[in-house]
């Protein structure tokens, strides 16, 4: 069985998902020196099912966190994995910009 790999294709700005030697899907991005704004996430129809879009898109989110970098979550998905899980994510979007991305102001309190 093919390994699942991720990685950040700084060339073409965008992470990318491998299964095996295929490329399976990509997560497109801009980035400045203090910011990362997702701009488009895409899984060949052929791969899907498998989680394969949320475990690059949390990738890409766990190594903005790691590099200090602000996210600007303008993909439609990508909002969506930062929605469905605040407490680990939602932090990473500037509090004054997480409006514009209909993401709540502030985690709620557990």
């Amino acid at each position: 069985m093919p390994v699942i790999t991720v990685r950040d294709n700084r060339e073409k700005n965008r992470y990318e998902i491998h299964d095996g030697d295929q490329l399976a899907g990509f997560t497109d991005y801009k980035l400045t020196s203090a910011k990362i704004a997702f701009t488009h996430t895409e899984v060949d129809p052929a791969f899907g099912g498998r989680g394969l879009a949320r475990r690059l898109v949390e990738f890409g989110l766990d190594d903005a966190r790691e590099r200090g970098l602000a996210v600007l979550p303008f993909c439609p998905y990508v909002r969506k994995v930062i929605a469905a899980d605040p407490e680990k994510c939602l932090d990473l979007v500037p509090a004054k910009d997480r409006d514009r991305f209909d993401l709540p102001a502030a985690e709620d309190p557990a």
